[in-house]
């Protein structure tokens, strides 16, 4: 299967391209709007990946052709970007491609972040207010330590939430999103309940700006 992580070299991006590579045997492509950018970010994965044994199989383009190459499409960007990167690639994608977002609208202020979502209820309904409408969209990877996910060093024991109307379509993500290591997913129903979800990003921030051993808090529930 291959993978496409548009917006592939940020924080969540590099996070779940390292854990996609090293965990799995997919293909993983990583977008981004400067397909040089994407090509460097690539190099810099390789080579963490090479010294820990572990020959990855990534390669970068623009968005818009990793997206078209993917069966598998992960919106890592942020949420002010979502709409626009949906616009970008809507013509390489259809019915045998799944969105997915991990993208949550926050805003701070000196007391920490607070959730804001658009006006849709979240950012995972904006972006399948925005797809072609044959293209399923799942909600995945809210919930998750940008830093703890890109450090090949620690070890998760985390669940992430899953949010999709479509049966199929979510079944694909959770069976990916439990092939790396310690990444437990559950289901938590279709979209409309995406904001729920959403809203424990800003809280699990909080916990671990206000708690100094808690620097990379995630959930887990029992």
């Amino acid at each position: 299967m291959r993978i496409a992580l548009l917006g592939g070299t940020g924080d969540i991006g590099q996070g779940l391209a390292l854990r996609f590579a090293r965990d799995t045997d997919h293909e993983i492509l990583i977008g981004s709007r400067d397909p040089e950018k994407a090509r460097d970010a690539v190099e810099s994965y390789e080579a963490e990946l090479e010294e820990r044994g572990v020959e990855a199989n990534i390669k970068g383009f623009a968005n818009e052709m990793a997206a078209d190459r993917a069966d598998v499409v992960v919106l890592s960007v942020p949420p002010y970007h979502v709409a626009d990167t949906v616009d970008a690639v809507a013509d390489s994608l259809d019915s045998d491609t799944i969105l997915v977002t991990p993208a949550v609208g926050m805003q701070g202020d000196e007391d920490g972040l607070h959730y804001h979502p658009p006006g849709t209820g979240s950012v995972t309904e904006l972006v399948a207010e925005r797809a072609p409408d044959a293209v399923p969209v799942v909600g995945a990877f809210h919930n998750l330590a940008a830093d703890a996910l890109s450090d090949l060093d620690t070890d998760l024991e985390l669940d992430t939430l899953l949010v999709a109307d479509d049966d199929d379509a979510k079944t694909t993500v959770r069976n990916l999103a439990t092939e790396i290591e310690g990444l437990r997913a559950l289901d938590v129903g279709p979209l409309a309940n995406a904001s729920e979800v959403e809203s424990v990003t800003p809280l699990v921030i909080n916990i671990a700006k206000y708690n100094d051993d808690l620097h990379d808090v995630g959930v887990k529930f029992k």
